[in-house]
């Protein structure tokens, strides 16, 4: 039988993708590999948890507010004010996806992805192994690599991956603390060059356990060492080390997330991971929505041009979010004296109350342009130290 798609990934991308194609009569089988759970802090905004319909169960913990600690921890917090921000843990959220997808009627296949061949302008075959250590094959006419940052597809079909940038992301999850001992609705994070000399670190809630980590794209930077160093200072290095999990995490959208053929990429193999911020979640599944939309147009028409609109669509909708947030990571994480500006200037009412509109809605805030101005004077103000942070 030759299937209308494959996806390789079960991560939030690859199972939206086989889901919403299911749900448009295609033949999908979603590949995935057993049992591996990406590093991530697991926050999901009100817009996805609305867009994708999770349910309430799924959420470990409900966010009210974040702490930005500077380099001389100094804290700032940033209250969400109405709604909340959802956090998940990874393993049962993605598990729930890929039984969503199932649902939809795609089939489920464990295996890991190893290669695909073809044979003149016929279908692509996907090379697989089972967990036995068999080789598999499925004929198909599309595949969808949604396979992390380091894909497999992308690196054989799409020439720019092996020019991507990323940056490495390492957590720890530990046992939650007697009660009172962190704040069950408070995510904190630290912009502080010892925890990382390019991004930031982090103590996020998930109710049982915490994730704390970091993440930095510098050759030879302890990773390890630094969570550490935070346990150590906020006195969580004496609770319970459930696991440790590190991923790398792309730093930039590809310039072309198809072959021209009958490849497409999404998620972070694909590059959808937000600069500055490292979110992914929200934007591997809107991703994987849009991959599921040109696919269908692909496979009803032919035409492999419309594979091209899953790029076009996204930065329609978010590359300007993405540009700011680049530069912004660019100007600010340089260095410690600018990141105590940084976190000086997330006092600021006007940055509390834009960022979390852009950040719960995943929309540019329009409607308020003298907020806008006043940040942008107060932005220049630290740049050239007018002002003190």
């Amino acid at each position: 039988m030759i299937l209308d798609a494959v996806v390789v990934g079960g991560g939030p991308a690859g199972a939206t993708a086989a889901t919403d194609l299911a749900r448009l009569g295609r033949r999908v089988v979603l590949l995935d590999r057993a049992g591996r759970i990406k590093p991530c802090g697991g926050a999901i905004p009100p817009r996805l948890i609305r867009d994708f319909a999770i349910p309430d169960e799924l959420l470990v913990a409900k966010i009210r507010s974040a702490r930005m600690v500077s380099p001389r921890d100094r804290a700032v917090d940033m209250p969400v004010g109405e709604g909340f921000v959802g956090m998940v843990d990874r393993g049962p959220f993605d598990e729930w996806l890929r039984a969503q997808a199932a649902l939809a009627g795609a089939a489920r296949v464990t295996g890991t992805y190893l290669r695909l061949a073809r044979a003149g302008d016929g279908p692509v075959t996907v090379h697989y192994r089972t967990a036995d250590g068999a080789e598999e094959t499925l004929r198909t006419r599309l595949v969808i690599g949604a396979d992390g940052a380091n894909s497999a597809v992308g690196r054989q079909e799409i020439p720019a991956h092996a020019r991507m940038r990323q940056v490495f992301a390492y957590h720890e999850i530990v046992r939650t603390p007697p009660a009172g001992a962190v704040a069950a609705t408070r995510c904190d994070v630290y912009y502080q060059g010892v925890l990382s000399p390019d991004f930031y670190a982090w103590i996020f809630p998930h109710g049982d356990t915490l994730s704390i980590g970091t993440g930095s794209a510098r050759k030879g930077f302890s990773l390890r060492g630094a969570v550490g160093r935070l346990r150590a200072a906020t006195g969580l290095d004496r609770g319970e080390t459930l696991r440790r999990e590190g991923a790398p995490l792309p730093l930039k959208p590809l310039s072309r997330f198809d072959n021209g053929r009958d490849v497409l990429l999404t998620g972070d193999a694909a590059g959808l991971v937000a600069p500055a911020s490292g979110e992914g979640i929200y934007y591997a599944m809107f991703g994987g929505r849009l991959a599921a939309e040109a696919a269908h147009a692909f496979l009803a028409t032919g035409d492999s041009r419309a594979l091209s609109q899953a790029r076009r669509r996204f930065l329609k909708a978010h590359g300007r979010v993405f540009w700011i947030l680049r530069l912004m990571q660019g100007v600010w994480y340089r260095n410690d004296g600018l990141r105590e500006r940084f976190v000086s200037i997330c006092r600021d009412p006007d940055v509390q109350s834009l960022t979390w509109d852009a950040y719960m809605n995943k929309e540019l805030v329009r409607a308020k342009p003298a907020a806008h101005a006043r940040i942008f004077f107060k932005d220049l103000a630290h740049l050239f130290r007018w002002v003190s942070p």
